[in-house]
């Protein structure tokens, strides 16, 4: 008797984090069927279902870690489950007791660099616009056509800064007034969100929604389909309402309204990556491609695993910050495609997709494969041609 009141709080507790839509699912397994994970390795979101449904989760185990918020079972489910919801709550369960598996643990060290300096990098906050100083990039001012938001990896890292930078390069050609909030802007917490962390979403989510009312901000555009995601459906949870835009359907704009034009051509055979949260997500899929087919030269061709079938890089759901061994990075999977069908450049538009494939890059590289190809960022093919 007393097991069984154990399991009662514990159903309990799932519920109120969220995890009520356990209960809808019959364990029909088609959860388990599209799951990127089994590609890899044995993982069952089915059974962490079942386990939720009567309180037996073990919130010490990784599984529950393991979901990338890729949104291919939501997808699929016939009952409407919401695994990405139902799987959050249980992870709100285990932060709210500190219970982080090995493999987990970054994420202490990850809330702690948000809370103190606004981003999950350990970088200062006075730091945040450097890239912008070079790029001679400008403060957003009231009366500016688009705030433009780069976000935590495209503020800071080596790699994604040359994203930023050739963003802006694309804007300022265009003419596009345009400015950055620069050290007045923190992480959006999409990913932290998924963690588990709710409260510390709030925070940044209010630092950032204060920060755009007290700068006059309409319209914000993004780089990152993360912050895309929290901007566009997240926020309204705060009674706000901002135009959100990503550089996809902005690129988009600025060539059909004549703004920007692609003067030269580029002769390279490449393939479009589908980010979670730009695609599955949100339903951008024909943007991107349109703005690359109006590239002379490129030849697009299409991965196996592509649109709303496009296969996760693995770094959704806060998995960018936790550790993955060699042999379960579903990135490596992907360039595998990218190079099976004869891709010299592999093209994308999300910098969590970006670092790990370039991470995969090494690897194959490493492994002595010849046929290792380019990683890019779509703004990076169209600042060459314009």
């Amino acid at each position: 008797m007393e097991s069984l009141a154990e399991y009662k709080e514990i159903v309990d507790l799932i519920k109120e984090s969220g995890g009520d839509y356990f209960k809808r699912c019959f364990q029909c397994g088609l959860c388990d069927t599209v799951c990127p994970w089994n590609r890899v390795r044995n993982f069952s979101m089915r059974k962490i279902v079942r386990q939720a449904t009567f309180g037996l989760t073990e919130i010490e185990s990784e599984d529950i870690w393991r979901c990338t918020t890729c949104g291919r079972c939501p997808q699929h489910c016939p009952r409407d489950v919401r695994q990405i919801d139902s799987g959050v709550a249980l992870r709100r369960i285990a932060t709210e007791y500190g219970v982080f598996p090995d493999p987990v643990k970054p994420i202490k060290t990850i809330a702690a660099s948000l809370v103190a300096e606004g981003n999950p990098l350990s970088e200062e906050r006075k730091k945040r616009a450097d890239w912008a100083k070079e790029a001679g990039v400008k403060s957003f001012e009231e009366g500016m056509e688009i705030l433009y938001f780069p976000g935590c990896y495209l503020s800071y890292d080596p790699r994604m800064k040359k994203v930023a930078k050739a963003t802006a390069a694309i804007l300022k050609k265009a003419g596009v007034e345009f400015g950055i909030l620069g050290t007045k802007e923190s992480c959006c917490g999409e990913s932290i969100r998924k963690t588990g962390d709710e409260e510390l979403f709030k925070r940044l989510a209010r630092d950032n929604i204060k920060g755009f009312i007290d700068n006059g901000v309409k319209k914000i555009l993004v780089s990152s389909p993360h912050c895309y995601h929290t901007f566009k459906n997240e926020y309204p949870e705060f009674m706000v309402n901002f135009e959100v835009v990503h550089i996809t359907q902005f690129l988009v704009e600025l060539i059909k309204e004549g703004r920007l034009e692609i003067k030269d051509g580029l002769e390279k055979k490449i393939t479009y990556h589908d980010p979670c949260y730009l695609g599955r997500h949100n339903g951008v899929f024909d943007e991107p491609r349109e703005v690359l087919r109006r590239v002379s030269g490129l030849e697009l061709v299409e991965m196996p695993d592509c649109f709303e079938d496009s296969l996760c890089c693995g770094g959704g759901g806060g998995r960018i910050w936790m550790e993955t061994p060699k042999g379960e990075r579903f990135s490596d999977l992907r360039l595998e495609q990218a190079i099976d069908v004869g891709a010299e450049v592999l093209v994308t538009a999300c910098p969590y997709c970006i670092t790990n494939f370039e991470d995969s890059r090494i690897t194959i590289e490493d492994q002595g494969d010849a046929k290792a190809i380019e990683i890019k960022d779509i703004t990076e093919i169209i600042a060459e041609v314009i």
